[in-house]
């Protein structure tokens, strides 16, 4: 056979001087993903991937595991509106969720949205979807290709027709309902061409919407001469006479709120007054049907507290603990339950402890906690809400390593914990020993991490170590067809805490974002370190894996310390921390990371970067990078770029430690079908076992 070589690849003497920096770019030329040289770059890795993937054996293995594994579907926490629900689940046979209703006279579920059956070929998804208050109305958002360019449409629920829409620009908008259905408020982008080239992804507003009006004459609310970053949420009081809206600047850790008085002011014109502005806090509000204004914030609080005050006296000066902050735990979410069927008044908190889901009840009137509620085991709860009209009763998702998600239901009467709903398919999860462990970072600090392992391990593994660090998302234990497939195989799946997070609160997400980014890196490497020394795997079994963000962490672990790793998974990945603002929504991440036009932050970009990183001859861990091509958050240029220099630099050879990449059309950054994750999820979990040594059982 003719000897594997890597795709051409002209590297230019490209400089810049950046604050008095010398910054090359030899690769800058694969940003342009139309060009005929990017395409026929491109093309000839798609050849080199085929080739290369079709020499491991565990493809069709991991692809049975992993279909069998996410045929246990899911199911989720129903929403009320009167004595109707709505939910969404997704059965082993279908490739997307699919959102039913119950009908409250014949207790019959009836499909209202199923993408499936909108578009057979799965590249369709349902975005968000939002009833009226009195279940009459549906607002529902879909997207197709994967590029989360949702178009929002108004059904009759019990007719299933269309009566409003398609509206465009209504990527991740809320819709807040008042009461009636007539009218909602929204946000929507400006269109393209009221906007700066190149900017259109950006300047949203918000307006109200008045049903089968066209939306050209929605009324503008909110949003002028604001930051073009700013995203918005908007929420009604069930009543209808208060209107919430809070503002924060791309992903910020904090937001300014406000409250108006629709009573006075008509929903056309607000007056709003407000909560906080121009604070380093998140706050969010909530109108509750006894009155008072709920705020669930991190403000002097970093692991978050439930605060009360008037809808009059809005101001920081009148607010009132509930909820007071724990010093171990992170609060996460409540629910209200004071119908006259609660025996009292109930206050549902749920709080992560290290990561790990506890629920507790509190007195609604004066916080005082009186218990807590008892839950299937270690794992996550999500979803937690009541009936808008009180009631007795709540409901909520959950899930741990071994469990997919179900739905649990409390009621106040009986103070009891059942089972609503069970996912909806069988899938058997291999037996497994799961342990919280605490290692050291570098700079002294205590990090956790779970490791999932066959119930009968012994001795090193072939292990996979996962992260993300960043944007405050904690990784919690939930069910994963991937780590379960890879456990079933005979590895152990790892799963770091990183700071970067909100596993330990909001100060230790900051102590992993702008010049304190390095931090999470550290924390990566201290885990790796941990994994090798405690015997549970070595450095020529130990993977690293992570995606978007977690993919700028694979990045750095393989430029940082390729001495810790056989092999790599980089998906959808963001590495040239230079010019990555330029491209995708990377403007909304500077709050995140920071941004090169700031000298300082240039520093602490160039210093991790890992396009500008890459040294050559260092044999580099296996590294398979993932993209799609209708990526419209982390553009697929990080990855062509990344590639390019790590194949030109590595002294490993092409057949002991390759450099790939894995190409895939008509999908995106976020939802894919089930097949879709099926064949990812094989390629990925084929490349890592075979470049760790891990035997598959029938393979």
């Amino acid at each position: 056979m003719p000897e594997r070589r890597y795709p051409a690849a002209e590297r230019l003497e490209l400089t810049e001087t950046l604050h008095g920096r010398l910054v090359a770019d030899p690769y800058r030329w694969l940003e342009e993903a139309d060009s005929a040289r990017t395409k026929e770059w491109a093309a000839a890795q798609d050849t080199l991937f085929c080739d290369m993937a079709a020499r491991l054996p565990g493809r069709a293995w991991f692809g049975e595991q992993l279909h069998e594994l996410l045929g246990a579907g899911f199911v989720g926490a129903p929403i009320w509106r009167g004595e109707r629900q709505f939910f969404t689940r997704r059965t082993a046979e279908q490739e997307h969720g699919v959102l039913y209703t119950v009908d409250p006279a014949s207790g019959n579920e009836r499909v209202l949205v199923d993408p499936t059956s909108l578009d057979p070929t799965g590249a369709t998804t349902l975005d968000s979807w939002r009833p009226d208050l009195d279940g009459r109305l549906l607002a529902y958002q879909l997207s197709e290709g994967g590029d989360e360019e949702s178009l929002l449409r108004i059904m009759d629920v019990a007719t299933g027709e269309i009566v409003d829409g398609p509206i465009d620009r209504c990527r991740y908008s809320p819709i807040a309902w008042l009461p009636g259905g007539e009218a909602f408020y929204y946000v929507r982008r400006l269109p393209s061409d009221q906007v700066p080239e190149g900017e259109e992804q950006y300047h949203r507003r918000v307006y109200l919407h008045r049903i089968g009006r066209p939306a050209e004459e929605d009324v503008l609310v909110f949003g002028s001469d604001r930051d073009k970053t700013e995203y918005y949420g908007v929420a009604v009081s069930r009543d209808g006479r208060w209107l919430l809206l809070t503002s924060t600047r791309g992903t910020s850790p904090r937001n300014d709120a406000w409250i108006a008085d629709l009573s006075l002011s008509g929903p056309e014109r607000p007056r709003f007054s407000t909560i906080q502005e121009g604070v380093d806090a998140e706050v969010s509000p909530y109108v509750g049907r006894d009155g008072r204004l709920y705020l669930f914030t991190d403000r002097d609080a970093p692991r978050g507290r439930l605060c009360v005050t008037s809808p009059e006296t809005p101001g920081y000066e009148h607010w009132r603990t509930l909820v007071a902050a724990d010093s171990d735990s992170v609060l996460s979410g409540y629910a209200i339950l004071d119908g006259p069927e609660a025996p009292t008044p109930t206050l549902l908190v749920a709080h992560r402890r290290h990561a790990i889901s506890e629920i507790d009840v509190h007195d609604l009137p004066t916080g005082a906690r009186r218990g807590s509620l008892p839950l299937p085991g270690l794992g996550s709860v999500g979803g937690l809400m009541e009936r808008p009209e009180g009631g007795h009763e709540a409901w909520f998702t959950y899930t741990d390593t071994t469990s997919p998600m179900r739905v649990l239901h409390y009621d106040a009467r009986t103070d009891a914990v059942t089972t609503w709903a069970d996912p909806p398919g069988s899938a058997e999860a291999p037996p497994v020993r799961t342990e919280q462990v605490t290692y050291t970072s570098r700079d002294g600090t205590p990090v956790r991490m779970l490791v999932i392992s066959p119930a009968d391990a012994d001795g090193p593994r072939p292990t996979i170590l996962y992260g993300y660090g960043g944007f405050s998302v904690s990784l919690t234990p939930v069910y994963s067809a991937t780590a379960l497939a890879w456990i079933r195989a005979g590895g152990v799946y790892a799963i770091a805490s990183l700071r970067g997070g909100l596993e330990e609160g909001e100060q230790w997400h900051r102590d992993g974002m702008l010049g304190r980014k390095q931090n999470v890196f550290d924390d990566c490497a201290a885990a790796a370190e941990h994994l090798i020394a405690s015997g549970v795997t070595t450095s020529g079994q130990l993977a690293v894996m992570g995606g978007s963000n977690g993919g700028l962490l694979v990045g750095a672990m393989i430029t940082q310390r390729p001495d810790l790793f056989a092999a790599a998974v980089c998906s959808a990945p963001l590495l040239d921390m230079v010019r990555y603002e330029r491209f995708g929504l990377g403007q909304l991440w500077d709050v995140e990371y920071g941004s090169a036009r700031d000298p300082e932050a240039l520093g602490w970009l160039l210093g991790y970067s890992p396009y500008h990183n890459v040294a050559e001859g260092v044999a580099y861990p296996a590294t398979l990078f993932t993209v799609f091509d209708n990526d419209t958050r982390v553009d697929p240029l990080h990855a062509r770029k990344m590639c390019a220099a790590v194949q030109h630099a590595t002294s490993a050879s092409i057949e002991e430690r390759p450099i790939l990449l894995r190409r895939e059309a008509e999908v995106g950054h976020s939802s894919r079908s089930v097949s879709r994750s099926v064949g990812l999820g094989a390629d990925q979990l084929a490349f890592l076992a075979y470049y760790t040594g891990l035997g598959l059982p029938s393979a």
